[in-house]
Parts: C-alpha cells; sequence; structure tokens
C-alpha cells in the first residue's frame, strides 16, 4: 500500500549537488573566456571609480 522512500532524501541531495557541480563547472567555463574578464573587469573598475557628478 505505501512505498518506502527510505533513501529519497540522499537521492534528492545527491541530484542537487551534481547540478551544482554542473552549474560551477560552467561558469568555470564562461570566466575562462577573454571577452567576459574584460567585461568583469571594466565593471569592477567603473564600479570602484569615483567622479563627481557636480564637475
Amino acid at each position: 500500500m505505501f512505498k518506502s522512500e527510505r533513501g529519497s532524501a540522499t537521492a534528492e541531495y545527491a541530484i542537487a549537488t551534481m547540478a551544482a557541480v554542473g552549474f560551477a563547472g560552467l561558469l568555470v567555463v564562461i570566466m575562462r573566456s577573454d571577452e567576459v574578464k574584460q567585461m568583469l573587469l571594466g565593471l569592477v573598475k567603473s564600479a570602484l571609480t569615483f567622479t563627481n557628478p557636480n564637475g
């Protein structure tokens, strides 16, 4: 009548962990791109550069 759900939480954690590892791997591949590095560097530089809007 009732199916045993023993181990289902462990399987869910394993699937979530594998998805996170896959996403991290994708981010590593993207971050190795020179275009992305330059874009992020430009964003950081513009965020850290203070310009007075009043001149």
